[in-house]
Protein backbone atom coordinates (compact mmCIF):
# COMPACT_ATOMS: atom_id res chain seq x y z
CA UNK A 1 0.00 0.00 0.00
CA UNK A 2 1.18 3.62 -0.91
CA UNK A 3 2.32 5.20 2.08
CA UNK A 4 0.37 8.26 3.35
CA UNK A 5 2.14 11.42 1.97
CA UNK A 6 4.14 13.26 4.32
CA UNK A 7 4.97 16.94 2.64
CA UNK A 8 7.71 19.63 3.02
CA UNK A 9 7.31 22.81 2.18
CA UNK A 10 9.65 24.79 1.89
CA UNK A 11 9.23 28.95 1.24
CA UNK A 12 12.03 31.36 -0.13
CA UNK A 13 12.47 34.40 0.44
CA UNK A 14 14.79 35.10 -2.50
CA UNK A 15 17.10 37.86 -0.88
CA UNK A 16 14.40 40.62 -1.09
CA UNK A 17 13.23 39.29 -4.49
CA UNK A 18 9.91 37.79 -2.65
CA UNK A 19 9.85 38.80 0.76
CA UNK A 20 9.88 42.96 -0.31
CA UNK A 21 6.32 41.80 -1.38
CA UNK A 22 5.08 38.60 0.34
CA UNK A 23 5.07 37.65 3.50
CA UNK A 24 7.11 34.75 3.44
CA UNK A 25 6.75 33.86 7.48
CA UNK A 26 2.96 34.39 7.12
CA UNK A 27 3.26 32.12 4.13
CA UNK A 28 5.12 29.30 5.91
CA UNK A 29 2.64 29.40 9.19
CA UNK A 30 -0.28 28.67 6.64
CA UNK A 31 1.42 25.65 4.96
CA UNK A 32 2.05 24.02 8.18
CA UNK A 33 -1.95 24.00 8.73
CA UNK A 34 -2.37 21.77 5.04
CA UNK A 35 -3.13 18.72 5.27
CA UNK A 36 -0.37 15.84 5.10
CA UNK A 37 2.07 18.64 5.78
CA UNK A 38 4.71 17.27 8.09
CA UNK A 39 7.21 20.37 8.12
CA UNK A 40 7.06 24.05 6.84
CA UNK A 41 9.78 26.35 7.00
CA UNK A 42 10.81 29.65 5.10
CA UNK A 43 14.34 30.51 4.02
CA UNK A 44 16.71 33.32 2.84
CA UNK A 45 17.99 31.44 -0.29
CA UNK A 46 16.11 27.68 -1.05
CA UNK A 47 18.41 27.32 -4.22
CA UNK A 48 21.80 27.87 -1.63
CA UNK A 49 24.00 24.77 -0.73
CA UNK A 50 22.65 25.80 2.81
CA UNK A 51 18.95 25.71 1.70
CA UNK A 52 19.26 22.20 -0.35
CA UNK A 53 20.88 20.63 2.31
CA UNK A 54 17.72 22.05 5.17
CA UNK A 55 15.76 20.20 2.72
CA UNK A 56 17.82 16.88 2.68
CA UNK A 57 17.70 16.99 6.49
CA UNK A 58 14.14 17.44 6.52
CA UNK A 59 13.53 14.02 4.10
CA UNK A 60 15.55 12.41 5.95
CA UNK A 61 13.79 13.43 9.74
CA UNK A 62 10.56 13.61 9.69
CA UNK A 63 10.47 10.94 7.02
CA UNK A 64 9.32 13.03 3.87
CA UNK A 65 8.22 11.69 0.60
CA UNK A 66 6.95 14.81 -0.95
CA UNK A 67 8.32 18.04 -1.52
CA UNK A 68 7.17 21.41 -2.29
CA UNK A 69 9.25 24.80 -2.82
CA UNK A 70 7.33 27.65 -3.45
CA UNK A 71 10.50 30.32 -4.90
CA UNK A 72 10.87 31.61 -8.36
CA UNK A 73 10.21 29.77 -11.84
CA UNK A 74 10.35 25.93 -11.98
CA UNK A 75 12.34 26.90 -15.37
CA UNK A 76 15.09 28.09 -13.15
CA UNK A 77 15.44 25.40 -10.25
CA UNK A 78 13.26 22.74 -10.63
CA UNK A 79 16.65 20.36 -11.48
CA UNK A 80 18.46 22.17 -8.28
CA UNK A 81 15.96 20.70 -6.08
CA UNK A 82 14.64 17.78 -7.88
CA UNK A 83 18.85 17.09 -7.29
CA UNK A 84 18.50 17.56 -3.52
CA UNK A 85 15.82 15.38 -2.63
CA UNK A 86 17.20 12.63 -5.32
CA UNK A 87 20.67 12.61 -3.27
CA UNK A 88 18.36 12.65 0.17
CA UNK A 89 16.62 9.08 -1.58
CA UNK A 90 13.53 11.04 -2.65
CA UNK A 91 12.43 10.07 -6.23
CA UNK A 92 12.95 13.49 -8.05
CA UNK A 93 9.39 13.65 -9.95
CA UNK A 94 7.94 14.02 -5.96
CA UNK A 95 8.85 17.62 -5.91
CA UNK A 96 6.71 20.46 -6.93
CA UNK A 97 7.19 24.02 -7.36
CA UNK A 98 4.79 27.20 -6.75
CA UNK A 99 5.73 30.20 -8.44
CA UNK A 100 5.61 33.28 -5.91
CA UNK A 101 8.26 35.27 -7.56
CA UNK A 102 6.81 35.69 -11.08
CA UNK A 103 3.46 35.33 -10.34
CA UNK A 104 2.94 37.33 -7.45
CA UNK A 105 6.12 39.70 -5.99
CA UNK A 106 7.11 40.47 -9.41
CA UNK A 107 3.64 41.82 -10.47
CA UNK A 108 1.99 43.15 -7.79
CA UNK A 109 2.20 46.30 -5.86
CA UNK A 110 -0.19 45.10 -2.75
CA UNK A 111 1.68 43.44 0.19
CA UNK A 112 -1.77 42.01 1.42
CA UNK A 113 -3.07 40.72 -1.81
CA UNK A 114 0.04 39.20 -2.71
CA UNK A 115 0.61 37.30 -0.01
CA UNK A 116 -2.66 35.60 -0.22
CA UNK A 117 -2.30 35.24 -3.40
CA UNK A 118 1.27 33.12 -2.70
CA UNK A 119 -0.79 31.26 -0.12
CA UNK A 120 -3.20 30.01 -2.80
CA UNK A 121 -0.51 28.98 -4.77
CA UNK A 122 1.28 26.69 -1.82
CA UNK A 123 -2.22 25.19 -1.21
CA UNK A 124 -2.67 23.82 -4.96
CA UNK A 125 1.14 22.67 -5.19
CA UNK A 126 0.42 21.00 -2.32
CA UNK A 127 -2.93 19.78 -3.25
CA UNK A 128 -1.14 18.16 -6.62
CA UNK A 129 1.98 17.07 -4.81
CA UNK A 130 0.24 14.25 -2.66
CA UNK A 131 -1.29 12.78 -5.88
CA UNK A 132 2.47 13.26 -7.44
CA UNK A 133 3.76 9.19 -7.73
CA UNK A 134 7.54 8.30 -8.36
CA UNK A 135 8.47 7.88 -12.30
CA UNK A 136 11.57 6.40 -13.81
CA UNK A 137 14.35 8.16 -15.06
CA UNK A 138 15.71 6.27 -18.28
CA UNK A 139 19.18 6.44 -20.50
CA UNK A 140 19.12 5.98 -24.42
CA UNK A 141 22.72 5.45 -26.12
CA UNK A 142 24.75 8.14 -27.80
CA UNK A 143 25.75 8.13 -31.49
CA UNK A 144 28.82 9.91 -31.30
CA UNK A 145 28.97 12.46 -33.83
CA UNK A 146 28.27 16.26 -34.61
CA UNK A 147 26.52 18.39 -37.28
CA UNK A 148 27.28 21.70 -37.64
CA UNK A 149 25.60 23.98 -39.36
CA UNK A 150 27.57 26.92 -41.05
CA UNK A 151 30.35 27.14 -41.77
CA UNK A 152 31.29 30.86 -40.53
CA UNK A 153 33.87 31.56 -38.12
CA UNK A 154 31.56 30.05 -35.13
CA UNK A 155 30.93 26.87 -36.76
CA UNK A 156 34.53 26.39 -37.68
CA UNK A 157 35.45 27.22 -34.21
CA UNK A 158 32.83 24.63 -32.75
CA UNK A 159 33.55 22.12 -35.31
CA UNK A 160 37.50 22.28 -34.24
CA UNK A 161 36.75 22.38 -31.00
CA UNK A 162 34.12 18.71 -30.82
CA UNK A 163 36.76 17.20 -33.67
CA UNK A 164 39.92 18.12 -31.37
CA UNK A 165 37.70 15.85 -28.73
CA UNK A 166 38.26 12.92 -30.91
CA UNK A 167 34.73 12.24 -32.36
CA UNK A 168 34.05 13.03 -35.82
CA UNK A 169 32.41 16.47 -37.19
CA UNK A 170 30.12 17.24 -40.10
CA UNK A 171 30.33 20.63 -41.33
CA UNK A 172 27.84 22.09 -43.52
CA UNK A 173 28.26 24.98 -45.49
CA UNK A 174 25.34 26.46 -47.75
CA UNK A 175 28.10 28.74 -49.76
CA UNK A 176 31.24 27.56 -52.04
CA UNK A 177 33.75 28.72 -49.44
CA UNK A 178 34.24 28.75 -45.71
CA UNK A 179 34.25 31.70 -43.57
CA UNK A 180 31.08 33.18 -43.41
CA UNK A 181 30.45 36.74 -42.91
CA UNK A 182 34.06 37.11 -41.92
CA UNK A 183 35.26 36.43 -45.13
CA UNK A 184 33.62 39.69 -46.12
CA UNK A 185 35.51 41.57 -44.03
CA UNK A 186 38.82 43.99 -44.06
CA UNK A 187 40.32 44.88 -40.68
CA UNK A 188 38.98 43.65 -36.85
CA UNK A 189 38.10 46.20 -34.68
CA UNK A 190 39.82 46.55 -31.83
CA UNK A 191 43.47 46.02 -32.87
CA UNK A 192 42.91 46.36 -36.29
CA UNK A 193 44.75 43.20 -37.64
CA UNK A 194 44.30 41.82 -41.20
CA UNK A 195 40.95 39.45 -41.16
CA UNK A 196 42.88 36.96 -43.10
CA UNK A 197 45.55 36.67 -39.84
CA UNK A 198 42.26 35.62 -38.50
CA UNK A 199 40.50 33.39 -40.45
CA UNK A 200 42.99 31.48 -42.55
CA UNK A 201 44.62 29.54 -40.12
CA UNK A 202 40.86 28.54 -38.77
CA UNK A 203 40.21 26.92 -42.60
CA UNK A 204 43.03 25.18 -42.62
CA UNK A 205 42.87 23.67 -39.71
CA UNK A 206 39.23 22.87 -40.54
CA UNK A 207 41.08 21.51 -44.11
CA UNK A 208 43.69 19.46 -42.53
CA UNK A 209 41.63 17.80 -39.65
CA UNK A 210 41.08 14.38 -39.50
CA UNK A 211 37.93 14.58 -37.64
CA UNK A 212 36.34 17.28 -39.79
CA UNK A 213 34.16 16.55 -43.07
CA UNK A 214 33.32 19.50 -44.91
CA UNK A 215 29.92 19.88 -47.11
CA UNK A 216 29.81 22.88 -49.52
CA UNK A 217 26.95 24.52 -51.34
CA UNK A 218 24.88 22.26 -49.05
CA UNK A 219 21.85 22.33 -47.05
CA UNK A 220 20.38 19.93 -44.16
CA UNK A 221 16.99 18.46 -46.10
CA UNK A 222 15.74 16.43 -42.99
CA UNK A 223 16.15 15.48 -39.48
CA UNK A 224 14.43 12.91 -37.65
CA UNK A 225 15.49 11.49 -33.96
CA UNK A 226 16.27 12.47 -31.28
CA UNK A 227 19.04 13.57 -28.63
CA UNK A 228 22.03 10.96 -28.96
CA UNK A 229 20.28 9.61 -32.26
CA UNK A 230 19.53 12.13 -35.09
CA UNK A 231 19.94 11.04 -38.40
CA UNK A 232 20.53 14.54 -40.68
CA UNK A 233 19.82 14.15 -44.36
CA UNK A 234 22.31 17.17 -45.82
CA UNK A 235 22.17 17.55 -49.88
CA UNK A 236 25.43 19.01 -51.35
CA UNK A 237 29.02 18.36 -52.13
CA UNK A 238 31.26 15.90 -49.98
CA UNK A 239 35.05 17.52 -50.37
CA UNK A 240 37.93 16.79 -48.82
CA UNK A 241 39.98 18.73 -47.37
CA UNK A 242 42.82 19.19 -49.70
CA UNK A 243 39.50 20.05 -52.38
CA UNK A 244 38.25 22.59 -50.32
CA UNK A 245 39.04 25.24 -52.90
CA UNK A 246 38.40 23.16 -56.17
CA UNK A 247 34.92 23.07 -55.95
CA UNK A 248 34.11 25.70 -58.36
CA UNK A 249 36.28 23.60 -60.83
CA UNK A 250 34.90 20.16 -60.26
CA UNK A 251 32.29 18.07 -62.21
CA UNK A 252 31.68 17.00 -59.07
CA UNK A 253 27.77 16.10 -58.52
CA UNK A 254 25.69 16.97 -55.47
CA UNK A 255 24.55 13.64 -53.81
CA UNK A 256 22.30 13.39 -50.30
CA UNK A 257 24.31 12.17 -47.49
CA UNK A 258 22.51 10.03 -44.21
CA UNK A 259 24.07 11.73 -41.24
CA UNK A 260 24.00 9.66 -37.77
CA UNK A 261 25.10 11.41 -35.10
CA UNK A 262 24.41 12.78 -31.83
CA UNK A 263 24.41 16.50 -31.17
CA UNK A 264 23.58 19.13 -33.87
CA UNK A 265 25.37 22.63 -33.70
CA UNK A 266 23.58 25.64 -35.26
CA UNK A 267 25.78 28.50 -36.90
CA UNK A 268 23.80 29.50 -39.52
CA UNK A 269 24.70 33.39 -39.12
CA UNK A 270 22.91 36.25 -39.71
CA UNK A 271 21.65 38.34 -43.36
CA UNK A 272 22.71 42.13 -43.83
CA UNK A 273 20.00 44.72 -43.66
CA UNK A 274 19.03 45.79 -47.12
CA UNK A 275 19.06 49.39 -47.51
CA UNK A 276 16.59 49.80 -49.87
CA UNK A 277 14.46 49.03 -47.53
CA UNK A 278 15.02 52.53 -46.48
CA UNK A 279 14.37 54.72 -49.80
CA UNK A 280 15.13 57.95 -48.38
CA UNK A 281 18.50 57.33 -47.82
CA UNK A 282 19.12 56.97 -51.61
CA UNK A 283 20.73 53.77 -51.95
CA UNK A 284 21.08 52.32 -55.07
CA UNK A 285 20.28 55.65 -56.93
CA UNK A 286 23.34 58.16 -55.78
CA UNK A 287 26.57 56.14 -56.51
CA UNK A 288 27.85 58.50 -53.46
CA UNK A 289 25.91 56.36 -50.64
CA UNK A 290 27.24 52.72 -49.91
CA UNK A 291 26.69 50.03 -47.30
CA UNK A 292 29.58 49.29 -44.75
CA UNK A 293 30.21 45.86 -46.46
CA UNK A 294 30.77 48.31 -49.72
CA UNK A 295 33.55 50.45 -47.79
CA UNK A 296 35.20 47.61 -46.47
CA UNK A 297 35.96 46.28 -50.29
CA UNK A 298 37.04 49.84 -50.88
CA UNK A 299 39.33 49.85 -48.20
CA UNK A 300 40.74 46.56 -48.89
CA UNK A 301 41.90 47.96 -51.99
CA UNK A 302 43.01 51.26 -50.47
CA UNK A 303 40.55 53.25 -53.23
CA UNK A 304 37.69 55.49 -52.01
CA UNK A 305 37.11 57.36 -55.57
CA UNK A 306 33.80 58.07 -56.40
CA UNK A 307 33.45 58.60 -60.49
CA UNK A 308 37.23 59.49 -60.04
CA UNK A 309 37.08 62.04 -57.54
CA UNK A 310 39.05 61.39 -54.04
CA UNK A 311 36.50 62.41 -51.62
CA UNK A 312 36.52 65.28 -49.26
CA UNK A 313 33.79 65.05 -47.09
CA UNK A 314 32.93 61.53 -45.79
CA UNK A 315 29.66 61.01 -43.82
CA UNK A 316 28.58 57.54 -41.99
CA UNK A 317 25.18 56.92 -40.63
CA UNK A 318 24.61 54.47 -37.65
CA UNK A 319 21.70 52.16 -36.95
CA UNK A 320 20.86 51.95 -40.50
CA UNK A 321 18.34 48.43 -40.04
CA UNK A 322 18.44 48.76 -36.06
CA UNK A 323 16.56 49.97 -33.48
CA UNK A 324 14.24 51.01 -35.99
CA UNK A 325 10.71 50.28 -35.57
CA UNK A 326 9.46 51.33 -39.14
CA UNK A 327 11.21 47.89 -40.73
CA UNK A 328 10.61 45.93 -37.72
CA UNK A 329 14.07 45.75 -36.21
CA UNK A 330 13.79 47.23 -32.07
CA UNK A 331 17.48 45.79 -31.13
CA UNK A 332 20.81 46.78 -31.69
CA UNK A 333 23.38 45.57 -33.78
CA UNK A 334 25.87 45.57 -31.30
CA UNK A 335 28.99 45.73 -33.25
CA UNK A 336 27.83 48.57 -36.13
CA UNK A 337 29.54 51.46 -34.08
CA UNK A 338 32.76 49.62 -33.34
CA UNK A 339 33.15 48.82 -37.10
CA UNK A 340 32.45 52.69 -37.87
CA UNK A 341 34.89 53.56 -35.37
CA UNK A 342 37.38 51.08 -37.11
CA UNK A 343 36.52 52.24 -40.80
CA UNK A 344 36.55 55.71 -40.26
CA UNK A 345 40.08 55.65 -38.48
CA UNK A 346 41.16 53.76 -41.71
CA UNK A 347 39.35 56.15 -44.07
CA UNK A 348 41.26 59.39 -41.86
CA UNK A 349 44.40 57.81 -42.25
CA UNK A 350 44.00 57.17 -45.79
CA UNK A 351 42.23 60.40 -46.90
CA UNK A 352 43.87 63.01 -43.76
CA UNK A 353 42.80 66.13 -45.42
CA UNK A 354 39.35 64.68 -45.56
CA UNK A 355 36.68 64.87 -43.04
CA UNK A 356 34.90 62.13 -41.48
CA UNK A 357 31.55 62.58 -39.60
CA UNK A 358 29.56 59.77 -37.85
CA UNK A 359 26.09 60.80 -37.51
CA UNK A 360 24.74 58.17 -34.49
CA UNK A 361 21.90 58.23 -32.58
CA UNK A 362 23.68 56.65 -29.21
CA UNK A 363 27.20 55.15 -29.11
CA UNK A 364 27.26 51.70 -27.92
CA UNK A 365 30.89 50.49 -27.53
CA UNK A 366 30.37 46.83 -26.56
CA UNK A 367 32.99 44.24 -25.56
CA UNK A 368 36.80 44.62 -24.11
CA UNK A 369 38.67 47.93 -25.48
CA UNK A 370 35.56 49.01 -26.92
CA UNK A 371 35.54 52.69 -25.43
CA UNK A 372 39.21 53.01 -25.97
CA UNK A 373 38.96 52.38 -29.70
CA UNK A 374 35.88 54.49 -29.93
CA UNK A 375 38.13 57.76 -27.59
CA UNK A 376 41.31 56.78 -30.21
CA UNK A 377 39.04 57.73 -33.59
CA UNK A 378 37.87 60.90 -32.43
CA UNK A 379 41.63 61.84 -31.13
CA UNK A 380 43.04 61.24 -35.15
CA UNK A 381 40.10 63.65 -35.87
CA UNK A 382 36.66 61.89 -36.99
CA UNK A 383 33.87 63.80 -35.63
CA UNK A 384 31.01 62.52 -34.02
CA UNK A 385 27.76 64.44 -34.42
CA UNK A 386 24.80 63.07 -32.42
CA UNK A 387 22.07 63.17 -35.12
CA UNK A 388 19.07 61.66 -36.88
CA UNK A 389 18.96 61.60 -40.95
CA UNK A 390 15.49 62.06 -42.80
CA UNK A 391 16.63 62.07 -46.32
CA UNK A 392 19.90 61.77 -48.35
CA UNK A 393 19.31 63.95 -51.79
CA UNK A 394 21.46 64.67 -54.63
CA UNK A 395 23.29 68.33 -55.41
CA UNK A 396 25.47 68.12 -58.15
CA UNK A 397 28.40 65.50 -57.59
CA UNK A 398 27.62 64.94 -54.18
CA UNK A 399 24.94 64.59 -51.71
CA UNK A 400 23.12 66.28 -48.92
CA UNK A 401 22.00 65.33 -45.81
CA UNK A 402 19.04 66.01 -44.62
CA UNK A 403 19.20 65.44 -40.63
CA UNK A 404 18.05 66.90 -37.18
CA UNK A 405 20.93 67.46 -34.47
CA UNK A 406 19.31 66.19 -31.41
CA UNK A 407 21.97 67.95 -29.08
CA UNK A 408 20.98 71.83 -30.80
CA UNK A 409 18.02 70.85 -31.63
CA UNK A 410 17.29 72.31 -35.02
CA UNK A 411 17.11 71.04 -38.60
CA UNK A 412 21.16 71.18 -40.63
CA UNK A 413 22.19 70.28 -44.23
CA UNK A 414 25.42 67.99 -44.44
CA UNK A 415 27.33 68.19 -47.63
CA UNK A 416 29.24 64.69 -48.54
CA UNK A 417 31.07 63.05 -51.12
CA UNK A 418 30.70 59.97 -49.88
CA UNK A 419 27.90 58.16 -47.35
CA UNK A 420 28.46 55.23 -45.79
CA UNK A 421 25.34 53.41 -44.38
CA UNK A 422 26.21 51.55 -41.19
CA UNK A 423 23.89 48.35 -41.39
CA UNK A 424 23.15 46.18 -39.00
CA UNK A 425 22.26 42.60 -38.93
CA UNK A 426 19.21 40.76 -39.57
CA UNK A 427 17.91 36.80 -39.13
CA UNK A 428 18.81 35.20 -42.10
CA UNK A 429 15.93 34.61 -44.77
CA UNK A 430 15.79 30.77 -44.32
CA UNK A 431 15.61 30.89 -40.49
CA UNK A 432 12.05 30.06 -40.60
CA UNK A 433 12.78 27.04 -42.90
CA UNK A 434 15.23 25.76 -40.49
CA UNK A 435 13.23 26.32 -37.12
CA UNK A 436 10.46 24.56 -38.34
CA UNK A 437 12.65 21.58 -39.64
CA UNK A 438 14.47 21.63 -35.64
CA UNK A 439 11.31 22.60 -34.27
CA UNK A 440 13.41 25.28 -33.11
CA UNK A 441 11.58 28.54 -31.47
CA UNK A 442 12.35 31.97 -32.49
CA UNK A 443 12.56 35.08 -30.53
CA UNK A 444 10.52 38.26 -31.10
CA UNK A 445 12.97 39.55 -33.35
CA UNK A 446 13.02 36.66 -35.57
CA UNK A 447 16.84 35.34 -34.36
CA UNK A 448 16.91 31.52 -32.82
CA UNK A 449 15.56 31.57 -28.86
CA UNK A 450 18.13 29.73 -26.77
CA UNK A 451 16.63 28.16 -23.70
CA UNK A 452 17.52 30.48 -20.66
CA UNK A 453 19.04 33.94 -21.64
CA UNK A 454 21.56 33.84 -18.43
CA UNK A 455 21.56 29.85 -17.52
CA UNK A 456 21.16 28.12 -20.92
CA UNK A 457 22.30 30.51 -23.81
CA UNK A 458 23.72 27.87 -26.15
CA UNK A 459 20.78 25.30 -25.13
CA UNK A 460 17.74 25.50 -27.31
CA UNK A 461 14.49 23.83 -26.30
CA UNK A 462 14.74 20.71 -28.17
CA UNK A 463 17.83 18.47 -26.59
CA UNK A 464 20.88 17.90 -28.50
CA UNK A 465 20.59 21.10 -30.48
CA UNK A 466 22.36 23.58 -29.34
CA UNK A 467 23.41 27.42 -30.82
CA UNK A 468 26.37 29.32 -31.74
CA UNK A 469 26.68 32.58 -32.89
CA UNK A 470 24.82 35.60 -34.58
CA UNK A 471 22.20 32.91 -35.80
CA UNK A 472 21.06 33.65 -31.98
CA UNK A 473 21.38 37.33 -31.85
CA UNK A 474 23.91 40.00 -32.94
CA UNK A 475 27.19 39.51 -31.70
CA UNK A 476 30.55 40.79 -32.61
CA UNK A 477 33.74 37.91 -33.01
CA UNK A 478 34.78 37.22 -29.76
CA UNK A 479 31.34 37.25 -28.12
CA UNK A 480 30.71 34.65 -31.49
CA UNK A 481 33.89 32.38 -30.81
CA UNK A 482 32.99 32.30 -27.10
CA UNK A 483 29.38 31.03 -27.63
CA UNK A 484 31.11 28.61 -30.38
CA UNK A 485 33.32 26.83 -27.57
CA UNK A 486 30.14 26.83 -25.00
CA UNK A 487 27.91 24.94 -27.58
CA UNK A 488 30.49 22.51 -28.44
CA UNK A 489 31.33 21.78 -24.96
CA UNK A 490 27.84 21.47 -24.60
CA UNK A 491 27.24 18.99 -27.59
CA UNK A 492 29.90 16.87 -26.37
CA UNK A 493 28.59 16.08 -22.74
CA UNK A 494 26.59 13.82 -24.30
CA UNK A 495 28.75 12.15 -26.73
CA UNK A 496 31.61 11.76 -24.00
CA UNK A 497 28.91 10.13 -21.57
CA UNK A 498 27.83 7.85 -24.27
CA UNK A 499 24.05 7.91 -23.00
CA UNK A 500 21.90 10.86 -22.00
CA UNK A 501 18.60 11.11 -19.44
CA UNK A 502 15.04 11.24 -20.68
CA UNK A 503 12.83 13.48 -19.37
CA UNK A 504 9.95 10.71 -17.50
CA UNK A 505 6.99 13.09 -16.78
CA UNK A 506 5.66 12.40 -20.68
CA UNK A 507 2.51 11.59 -22.32
CA UNK A 508 1.26 8.60 -21.92
CA UNK A 509 -1.66 7.10 -24.43
CA UNK A 510 -4.27 4.15 -23.40
CA UNK A 511 -4.69 2.00 -25.76
CA UNK A 512 -7.63 0.62 -24.73
CA UNK A 513 -9.36 4.65 -25.10
CA UNK A 514 -7.50 5.86 -28.36
CA UNK A 515 -9.86 6.10 -31.76
CA UNK A 516 -6.44 6.18 -34.05
CA UNK A 517 -7.68 9.62 -35.62
CA UNK A 518 -3.91 11.31 -35.47
CA UNK A 519 -4.93 14.54 -33.82
CA UNK A 520 -2.26 14.52 -31.50
CA UNK A 521 0.09 13.70 -34.52
CA UNK A 522 -0.88 16.75 -36.21
CA UNK A 523 -0.88 18.88 -33.18
CA UNK A 524 2.70 17.94 -31.62
CA UNK A 525 5.43 20.06 -32.26
CA UNK A 526 8.16 17.94 -31.78
CA UNK A 527 7.03 14.68 -33.95
CA UNK A 528 6.60 11.95 -31.01
CA UNK A 529 3.61 10.90 -30.90
CA UNK A 530 2.80 8.13 -34.25
CA UNK A 531 0.41 5.76 -34.97
CA UNK A 532 1.00 2.25 -34.82
CA UNK A 533 0.54 1.18 -38.75
CA UNK A 534 -0.90 -2.45 -37.47
CA UNK A 535 -2.74 -1.54 -34.07
CA UNK A 536 -3.88 1.78 -35.15
CA UNK A 537 -3.66 3.41 -32.39
CA UNK A 538 -1.43 6.13 -30.92
CA UNK A 539 2.25 5.51 -29.85
CA UNK A 540 4.41 8.24 -28.03
CA UNK A 541 8.41 8.14 -28.22
CA UNK A 542 9.09 9.10 -25.13
CA UNK A 543 12.55 10.49 -26.14
CA UNK A 544 11.12 13.11 -28.28
CA UNK A 545 8.23 14.13 -26.42
CA UNK A 546 8.78 17.29 -24.06
CA UNK A 547 5.60 17.40 -21.82
CA UNK A 548 4.11 20.38 -23.36
CA UNK A 549 0.53 18.41 -22.99
CA UNK A 550 -0.65 19.53 -26.49
CA UNK A 551 -1.43 15.94 -27.75
CA UNK A 552 -3.45 15.51 -24.31
CA UNK A 553 -5.39 18.58 -24.57
CA UNK A 554 -6.67 17.84 -28.22
CA UNK A 555 -7.26 14.37 -28.19
CA UNK A 556 -11.41 14.21 -28.50
CA UNK A 557 -10.60 10.52 -26.58
CA UNK A 558 -9.09 12.22 -23.47
CA UNK A 559 -6.94 8.62 -24.44
CA UNK A 560 -4.07 10.90 -23.73
CA UNK A 561 -2.61 11.78 -20.13
CA UNK A 562 0.71 13.89 -19.75
CA UNK A 563 2.38 12.43 -16.39
CA UNK A 564 2.83 14.60 -13.59
CA UNK A 565 -0.31 16.54 -15.00
CA UNK A 566 -2.74 14.35 -14.71
CA UNK A 567 -6.78 15.19 -14.41
CA UNK A 568 -6.81 14.20 -11.15
CA UNK A 569 -3.83 16.59 -9.87
CA UNK A 570 -4.55 19.67 -12.03
CA UNK A 571 -8.34 19.10 -10.29
CA UNK A 572 -6.80 19.08 -6.82
CA UNK A 573 -5.20 21.82 -7.76
CA UNK A 574 -8.38 23.93 -9.18
CA UNK A 575 -10.25 22.42 -5.94
CA UNK A 576 -7.61 24.01 -3.76
CA UNK A 577 -7.80 27.29 -5.36
CA UNK A 578 -11.50 27.75 -4.92
CA UNK A 579 -12.05 26.52 -1.38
Amino acid sequence: MEPQPRIGVYICHCGVNISAMVDVEQVAEFAATLPSVAVARDYLYMCSDPGQALIRQDIEEHRLNRVVVASCSPRMHEPTFRGAAQQAGLNPYLVEMANIREQCSWVHSDREKATEKAKLLVASAVAKAALLEPLEEREVEVTPGVVVIGGGIAGMVAALDVADAGFPVYLVEKSDHLGGRVADLNRVFPTLEPVTDLLEPLIERVRSHPNVTVFLNAQVAGVEGYVGNFEVAVSGFRVSGSRLNELETSNLKPETHRLNIGSIIVATGYDVFDPHRKPEYGYGQYPNVITSLEMERRLAEGNLAVDGRTPQSVAFIQCVGSRDAQVGNLYCSRVCCMYTAKQAQLVQELLPEARVTVFFIDVRTFGKGGEEFYDEARAKGVRYRRGNISEIIRRGDRVVLLAEDTLLRQPIEFEADLVVLAVGMEPRSDTAALSSLLKLPRSADGFFMECHPKLRPVDTVVDGVFLAGCCQGPKDIPDTIAQAKAAASSALIPLIRGAVQVEAATAVVDVEECAGCGTCVEVCPYGAPALDPYLNVSVVNAVLCKGCGACASACPSKAIHLQRFTPGQILAQVEALVE
